[in-house]
């Protein structure tokens, strides 16, 4: 089991002004004239490199470093408003729904109450009478929908109808909290303009198998140096669990949003543009399990992007009344980032279209092109590894750029409004062959092993080939976790 710890390193001014300084050197080398060769080709890798470049820069305004605004009297309190805990529930294994319920039920606070609300019976789990069961015995009061809407956050809101407490505690079935966190969490709240406090998910399993490992690597980079920066422009959002809410910010905005499947985005931002505050703690406070095999870790990274993809297009932050423009920056990347699929794809494309046909995008020599390129990446990867404190793996990127296919499908389905059920993360291992979620990656080391012999046919191994070729292995080589994942099925370490 990894430390209960979210990774954190504050990121120089310096270390950033020598980034930005290399970005605008590196695009000096694109906007300079002579360098298009095939104009369409160039349009579409000149668009993804532009990309590049706002992510960058969205990051490096993230972790900025800012001054602090938390307030002082978090350490320590006599203000205790009454909370009422939540736990969703929708078929989880008996075991640990018991095993949160009990950890909620044993806050160290005054004036709480759990309530387990049971959504087995509407989504046809077979365990719900046994949740009702459990739920009786521990003396917890347990909401069973027989009326079917909204999924989680719909749960939630009819949960709302039912109780009254001042603030709201949120935990997944799987999210065990500790005793300090009503205690940890509640002082904000002191400030009546505060909304919601968010922490971390902390994967308990994550040393359990590859794909948890990778998973959680991915999510202790986004809960640390990620969420800090948004908070420190009060903008971290709410991440489904672990999190609590004031009654009076939720209801303002509605509830929790059901129309869209990234519910606790699209609130967030909602909350946020009625001028409420947010903080979020880097202290973990809650434990869970993350997914453990490749089949269910792409059920919840396409249910985030699809979300995600949705609120960028039908409630772009950029022209949402009410939020400020530090806000819309981070509201506006953490969407923005759900179309890396389509970034990923165009570079995919690039050294097949060149080896296929010989057609090329840019003209330039390939030493003229990484005196330019080279430092740019390589002080890109160095920032993030100091951000990270060296947390941020290969796997986890790995992850990240092999999820390019989800991601098309979610931007699809966010496009055309195609129904995308919510659906909850297994808690357990998923047993099986998941191969068939990496048929697309081996149909591009197909296409690649194909495109390379046809390009070495007409032109020998000369250096728009090996570069075209290297460019394909780099690709490859990213995929490799990804597709071991999808081959070995739940992947135990």
């Amino acid at each position: 089991m990894p430390e209960e710890a979210i990774n954190l390193q504050q990121v120089s001014r310096s270390l950033l002004l020598v980034n930005i300084l290399v970005a605008a050197v590196y695009f000096s080398w694109w906007l300079a004239p002579g360098k298009i060769g095939n104009p369409y080709l160039f349009g579409l890798l000149f668009a993804g490199e532009v990309y590049h470049l706002l992510m960058a820069l969205s990051f490096w305004y993230t972790v900025w470093p800012q001054k602090k605004r938390h307030p002082d009297f978090v350490t320590a309190s006599s203000f205790y408003p009454t909370v009422d805990v939540f736990i969703p529930v929708a078929g989880e294994p008996l075991e640990i729904v018991a095993q949160t319920a009990l950890a909620a039920k044993n806050l160290d606070y005054p004036h709480h109450q759990v309530f387990i609300l049971n959504d087995g019976y509407v989504a046809k789990k077979e365990n719900w009478q046994e949740i009702e069961t459990m739920a009786q015995e521990m003396h917890i009061r347990c909401f069973t929908r027989k009326i079917a809407h909204g999924a989680k956050a719909g749960n939630i809101n009819d949960a709302l109808q039912q109780t009254d407490g001042e603030l709201v505690a949120i935990f997944d079935a799987d999210m065990a909290p500790k005793k300090s966190f009503l205690k940890r969490t509640v002082p904000y709240f002191k400030n009546p303009q505060v909304g919601f406090v968010q922490t971390p998910q902390f994967y308990r399993n994550a040393a359990d198998s590859n794909v948890a490992g990778g998973a959680w690597e991915q999510q202790e980079f986004f809960f640390g140096p990620v969420m800090e920066g948004k908070d420190s422009v009060n903008a971290a959002f709410i991440c489904g669990t672990n999190v609590t809410i004031r009654r009076k910010a939720l209801l303002e905005v509605g509830g929790m949003q059901e129309e869209n499947i990234a519910e606790d985005f699209l609130t967030s931002l909602l909350i946020h543009a009625k001028g409420w505050q947010s903080y979020y703690l880097t202290d973990v406070l809650s434990a869970g399990l993350g997914p453990e095999d490749l089949l269910s870790y792409y059920k919840q990274q396409i249910r985030w992007a699809h979300g995600n993809l949705g609120v960028l297009i039908y409630n772009n932050p950029l022209f949402k009344k009410g939020l400020l423009l530090p806000q819309k920056i981070q509201y506006l990347a953490s969407s923005l980032f759900y179309l890396n699929g389509l970034i990923v794809l165009a570079d995919m494309i690039m050294p097949l279209a060149f080896l296929f046909t010989g057609i090329q995008p840019v003209v330039s020599s390939t030493t003229n092109f990484a005196v330019f390129f080279v430092p740019f990446m390589f002080l890109n990867l160095y920032t993030l590894s100091v951000a990270s404190r060296g947390s941020l793996t290969f796997r986890a990127i790995s992850f990240t750029h092999s999820s390019w296919f989800l991601q098309l499908s979610a931007l699809k389905s966010a496009l055309f409004r195609e129904a995308k059920a919510f659906t909850v993360t297994p808690k357990t291992a998923q047993r099986g062959n998941f191969l068939f979620l990496a048929y697309p990656h081996l149909f591009y080391i197909f296409l690649s092993a194909a495109a390379a012999a046809v390009g070495i046919m007409r032109e020998g191994i000369d250096p728009s080939v090996a570069t075209n070729v290297a460019w394909e292995i780099f690709n490859i080589i990213t995929f490799v976790p990804f597709i071991n994942a999808a081959m070995k099925g739940e992947n135990r370490v």
